[in-house]
């Protein structure tokens, strides 16, 4: 359950972005925390910010994001939509769900699969390598099942929502921004949602 959030917004790069964010969860009881949990989807970048500023947090990957590339994987072989698709991702889902190391499964589905591709293009072979790649280098925030147990979010869908709602505001049809103007409104809009519109026009009911 979701009893709080805080916002962060800006189009200046990583090191803006990051200090924001450092400063908003100090704000939020950061230092008062007894576990911090990380949601993401994998990107590098967010790996990076997390070992600079939060070392030690629990992280997971998106579990909606880890399916779209299982499901991507599964179309590539066998089709979009297909029934054949659907057989063969269906049990790798379960892994991932039922499983205290699910995605070790996963990687041996996908290494068994490999040496079984002889008749496929040298396209549809790099995806599984791809994947495979993916998987190692995110398999220890994978862990859904132990995650569930201990009540902890395992989806960022929470953010997904906000990040469309910002982008409904910012990106509107005939809205043309340049970058101190989109970053001042930005700025207004994030003041807004987090609650202290009033620090800024105390004079505002």
């Amino acid at each position: 359950m979701i009893t709080e959030r805080g916002h962060v917004l800006t189009r200046l790069g990583l090191d803006a972005f990051r200090d924001q964010l450092y400063v908003e969860t100090l704000r939020r009881g950061l230092a008062r925390a007894a576990l911090v949990l990380v949601v993401a989807d994998g990107a590098v970048w967010i790996g990076n910010l997390v070992a600079d500023r939060f070392n030690g947090a629990v992280q997971y990957v998106d579990e909606y994001h880890l399916k779209e590339h299982l499901w991507a994987l599964a179309h590539d072989l066998s089709g979009p939509g297909t029934p054949e698709a659907q057989q063969w991702v269906r049990p790798l889902f379960h892994f991932l769900d039922r499983r205290q190391d699910g995605a070790l499964d996963v990687i041996a589905q996908l290494e068994g699969m490999r040496r079984l591709m002889a008749t496929l293009t040298s396209d549809q072979k790099a995806r599984p390598d791809r994947e495979i790649g993916y998987f190692n280098t995110h398999k220890d925030r994978m862990k859904y099942k132990p995650g569930r147990a201990a009540g902890h979010p395992v989806g960022s869908g929470a953010c997904e929502s906000t990040c469309d709602q910002y982008q409904c505001r910012f990106k509107r049809a005939g809205q043309f921004w340049t970058l101190a103007g989109d970053e001042s409104l930005m700025a207004l809009e994030t003041l807004e949602r987090n609650g202290r519109w009033q620090k800024l026009f105390p004079h505002s009911q």
